[in-house]
């Protein structure tokens, strides 16, 4: 296994290459966002109780508290992933003789995708201006995005790469654009004989 930047890794077989992506170690931020989903869980359990465990509550009442608790299920699965995320999660590439095949997983829970090789084009690094809503939406330790790579595969646009800093995209960018290359010229030879 070989190291490229502070968190990827890939190794190269004769047929194959693998590559893993690791989250964004972001410290002390990971036990405080555990325990802002820990009292997100505590208060909607908590409202729970209130609004439903009554007799005594209107219809109008019930109603707040569903649509209250509507929007507090929406954030805690959207924290609870993130957490979980930054915790144990894990971006994978596999590029073999045909495809390219990315999963994000949270442990070993996640979907790997096949991408074609010979449908996948225009591989490129993705910026946001430093200066924009999306940069510093990005930055904000609860969002999972902030891809780095992006590539056009059958008309639609495939990021990867989450959280890579500029040194660690070009990197990546690197490898995967010798790689792809190096697949798609094998195939060819293959074909040709």
């Amino acid at each position: 296994m070989k190291w490229i930047g502070n968190r990827i890794s890939f190794v190269d077989d004769a047929s194959k290459t693998t590559i893993v992506i690791y989250a964004k170690d972001i410290g002390w931020m990971k036990g405080a966002m555990g325990a802002w989903v820990a009292m997100w869980f505590m208060l909607g359990i908590a409202v729970s109780f209130w609004g439903f465990a009554s007799e005594q509550r209107s219809d109008q009442e019930y109603i707040v508290v569903s649509i209250f608790l509507a929007f507090w299920l929406y954030y805690a699965l959207k924290v609870s992933r993130s957490w979980f995320w930054f915790m144990w999660g894990k971006e994978l590439i596999k590029i073999d003789e045909a495809s390219l095949y990315y999963k994000k997983s949270i442990r070993k829970y996640g979907k790997s995708i096949p991408y074609l090789l010979e449908n996948v084009s225009k591989l490129k690094l993705y910026t946001p201006d430093e200066k924009s809503f999306q940069a510093a939406w990005e930055k904000s330790p609860w969002i999972i995005g902030g891809e780095r790579l992006e590539f056009e595969y059958l008309g639609k646009t495939v990021r990867i790469g989450l959280k890579l800093d500029t040194k660690d995209a070009t990197l990546l960018f690197k490898l995967l654009s010798k790689r792809i290359e190096k697949q798609i010229k094998m195939n060819q030879k293959r074909q040709s004989l």
